[in-house]
C-alpha cells in the first residue's frame, strides 16, 4: 500500500470514528478502531481484547484511542521512507 493509499483510508477512518465518538457511539467507533487497526502491518497492530460488552465500548475506546494513533504514525513513517 503506497502513503497516499494508508493516508486516503486512514482520513475516512478517522472521520468515521470522529462521528461516532461524538455522537456518543461508542460502540461503532470501537469497531472502527479495529478496522484501523487492521490496516497497519502485523508488527504494529495493537492487540485489541475483544469487545465483548457494549456498555464497555467506551472505556475501550478511550483506551485504544491514542495507541492505534500512535501505531500509524509510525506507519506513516515507514511508508514515506520505503
Amino acid at each position: 500500500m503506497s502513503l497516499q493509499e494508508f493516508d486516503a483510508l486512514i482520513d475516512r477512518m478517522k472521520l468515521a470514528f470522529e462521528y461516532a465518538e461524538n455522537l456518543g457511539q461508542y460502540v461503532d467507533a470501537a469497531k472502527i478502531l479495529f478496522q484501523m487497526n487492521e490496516q497497519l502491518p502485523d508488527d504494529l497492530q495493537i492487540s485489541l481484547e475483544e469487545l465483548e460488552n457494549p456498555d464497555l465500548a467506551k472505556s475501550f475506546v478511550m483506551r485504544y484511542n491514542s495507541d492505534i494513533k500512535s501505531a500509524i504514525v509510525d506507519y506513516r513513517q515507514r511508508l514515506m521512507n520505503f
